[in-house]
């Protein structure tokens, strides 16, 4: 709950603690656990579930609990790394998951954290953590990697000055290994993320430009970590990263669609 210490949690503060306390692993809620789940009293959450029922940011099944409604993802798709983002990224996904048939992955930015707003995968891909509309720190992913290298200094500082989450040994942990990584991203356009997340698995992560040559997102390909040289996927994560980026308009991947090695 992100309330601001200076005043008492508004309405719209209570709605969208309602909205939050849905995650992936409990997507379906009765009243009384969002009740408890919000802190709020069981009539108040009772009066909130119902008008976002009825709005259709809500839904009950059957058995009377709540899920989010489809409402929701008609507002999400509007998002400006919605719909039109993923539409222009898909063709060179699915060619990326043709040539890998592992883990592709699109995710953008916010805060210190990647968003996946689109995810392919096979039967025999590698496992991950990661799903669509699913979170993981910036710092600890090959896409994030990407982000934060090319993200505003303030953002980048942000990150650094705070406690980097380690979720295996090979996580980076400091922000001293954090800055040199960032630098060799933004110099080779490429990330590598080693067992960061999960021991067996690595990615290669590559920028995604807009129209004005800001990157607004990043893709990579998740593969097993035993017995892969990563450097032989670069070349092609690489080039659907500038594929999506010339969709989008991006001046640098129009200068060089005729050059395999510039993205």
């Amino acid at each position: 709950m992100r309330h601001s210490a200076s005043r008492p949690p508004s309405v719209v503060d209570r709605v969208l603690d309602l909205l939050g306390a849905f995650t992936a692993e409990r997507p379906r809620l009765t009243l009384s656990e969002l009740s408890r789940r919000v802190g709020l009293p069981l009539s108040t959450t009772h009066r909130l579930a119902g008008e976002l029922t009825r709005r259709g940011a809500l839904m009950r099944d059957e058995t009377g609990a709540y899920r989010v409604g489809l409402w929701l993802w008609e507002v999400a798709s509007l998002a400006p790394h919605g719909a039109e983002l993923r539409e222009s990224a898909m063709p060179f996904l699915e060619d990326l998951y043709e040539a890998t048939h592992q883990n592709v992955q699109l995710a953008v930015l916010d805060g210190p954290e990647v968003v996946f707003v689109e995810r392919i995968s096979g039967r025999g891909a590698v496992n991950v953590v990661t799903r669509v509309g699913g979170r993981l720190p910036a710092h600890a992913t090959g896409v994030g990697q990407v982000l934060l290298a090319h993200a505003p200094a303030e953002a980048q500082e942000e990150v650094l000055a705070g406690p980097l989450k380690t979720f295996t040994p090979k996580t980076i942990g400091s922000a001293t290994q954090l800055r040199r990584v960032l630098a060799d991203v933004r110099r080779d356009g490429y990330a590598i993320s080693d067992g960061q997340i999960e021991l067996v698995a690595l990615s290669v992560a590559a920028p995604v430009y807009d129209s004005t040559d800001e990157v607004v997102a990043a893709i990579s390909v998740v593969v097993p970590a035993e017995g892969t040289d990563p450097r032989t996927l670069i070349p092609a994560v690489r080039a659907a990263a500038r594929g999506i980026s010339r969709v989008l308009g991006a001046p640098r991947a129009l200068r060089s669609s005729g050059d395999s090695s510039t993205a």
